[in-house]
């Protein structure tokens, strides 16, 4: 999709091939804070929307292992991936000199659709399993898919299936190296699907969270997911209750929409530094609720999906105050809720606080951790993908413990 923006963002884009790098430097600041002039009469510059991120890995310490158990230690914030690439070098195309400058202007989360996908190197699959590429389609367009099957087949019983909606910039690959999820599918024998966003749908990658139409039960991308989520039931073995959807940053929001548009398909919901359900409605919204939090829409009548909830406390680009919302939108119209809180740290890593919140009748509503120092990153997660913090409480095992433990729940017969 595009966005019509006034011209003072196609003149960042003419300083830039000029080689005036400092004045499009400084005319990104003042289109910020809305002080860049707009000449009169001027045509609008139709660049592509994005709502996002740059990608953030963390690099572990050297003697720390790919995961560790929760006990006492410190914290480390991650460092973003574009720092110190403001004036590139002589070869660099106008696509690396716009990520230098976006990632010194501009707030996270605004970008020009400059490709920065990481291509991470495939892991080998164990003997029997399968990771292959899908798609599906209906009259809100066409998704392509790639889905886990894991080698342990259970004898043909019908197993779980997570949907992971990555975040903007990924890809299906990138998204299951980061969060090891594939891994984990073999020890709990779940099907994991991963809806790819092309970038014909938005120039980053990004899920469209922020558009009235994409936040609708059987429109836009919720129908394209909630299809996929589907035909992927059709055509395997699934059990019906135990169906669930997590994404990261803008897939974390969509993982939110699916929840609550389509709460007889997914039976819980992890979100990991995403946004609340009605957060944003364009563009202005969007990054003001990335910024410090949106009015998050009223939920829906009827029992809650339980929700799982990660979001760094140090987190600039989508500001912390937006999981606060996720989860309390989570909990809303429980009555005779009740919290127990527990602290812990990562060995070497970061230190976090972990809140469960159920009903007067003891059901689940939401789990909510708050990662002490961290950034917008995926917790626990591997080096080998984008957007990932390794020096966090392993957010993949611990969604996967949450979904496994709250199925469906069915109303009792008398």
């Amino acid at each position: 999709m595009t966005n019509r923006v006034p011209t003072g963002m196609g003149e960042v884009l003419r300083l830039t091939k000029a080689g005036d790098l400092a004045g499009a430097t400084a005319l990104i600041h003042r289109l910020m804070r809305n002080q860049a002039p707009v000449p009169t009469g001027a045509t609008p510059t139709i660049i592509p929307t994005i709502i996002d991120a740059e990608p953030v890995t963390v690099n572990p310490p050297p003697d720390m292992p790919e995961t560790a158990p929760p006990r006492r230690g410190t914290a480390s914030r991650p460092a973003g991936a574009f720092a110190g690439r403001l004036h590139p070098g002589p070869r660099a195309g106008l696509g690396e000199t716009l990520r230098g400058l976006a990632a010194r202007a501009m707030p996270a989360g605004v970008g020009f659709g400059v490709d920065g996908t990481v291509r991470p190197t495939a892991e080998p699959l164990p003997d029997g399993a399968s990771f292959t590429t899908e798609s599906y389609g209906n009259a809100a367009g066409t998704r392509s898919y790639k889905l886990y099957v894991p080698a342990n087949r259970r004898d043909g019983q019908p197993r779980p299936l997570v949907v992971m909606l990555h975040g903007c910039t990924q890809s299906p690959d990138d998204f299951a190296a980061g969060t090891r999820m594939n891994r984990l599918a073999e020890e709990y024998g779940c099907l994991i699907v991963y809806p790819a966003q092309p970038s014909s749908a938005n120039a980053q990658k990004c899920w469209n969270w922020f558009n009235p139409a994409d936040q609708r039960r059987g429109d836009g991308e919720p129908s394209l997911i909630a299809g996929i989520t589907r035909q992927v039931m059709r055509d395997h073995a699934v059990d019906a209750d135990r169906v669930f959807v997590a994404g990261l940053s803008a897939g974390g929001a969509a993982a939110v929409i699916m929840g609550a548009a389509y709460p007889d398909l997914y039976a819980a919901v992890g979100v990991h530094s995403g946004l609340p359900q009605g957060a944003a409605w364009d563009i202005p919204s969007a990054f003001a609720a990335m910024r410090q939090g949106g009015k998050p829409a009223e939920p829906r009548s009827g029992t809650p999906v339980p929700t799982i909830v990660f979001h760094g406390d140090r987190d600039t680009t989508v500001h912390p105050r937006n999981g606060d919302d996720v989860a309390a939108q989570s909990m809303a119209g429980a009555a005779g809720a009740r919290a127990a809180v527990e602290h812990g740290q990562v060995p070497g890593g970061h230190g976090y606080s972990r809140e469960l919140h159920t009903d007067a009748s003891g059901h689940v509503l939401c789990e909510r951790w708050t990662i002490q120092g961290a950034g917008h990153a995926w917790a626990g997660g591997s080096p080998a993908g984008s957007y990932t913090d390794p020096r966090g409480p392993d957010a993949s095992r611990e969604m996967l413990r949450f979904f496994l433990a709250n199925p469906r729940r069915r109303p009792s017969v008398p």
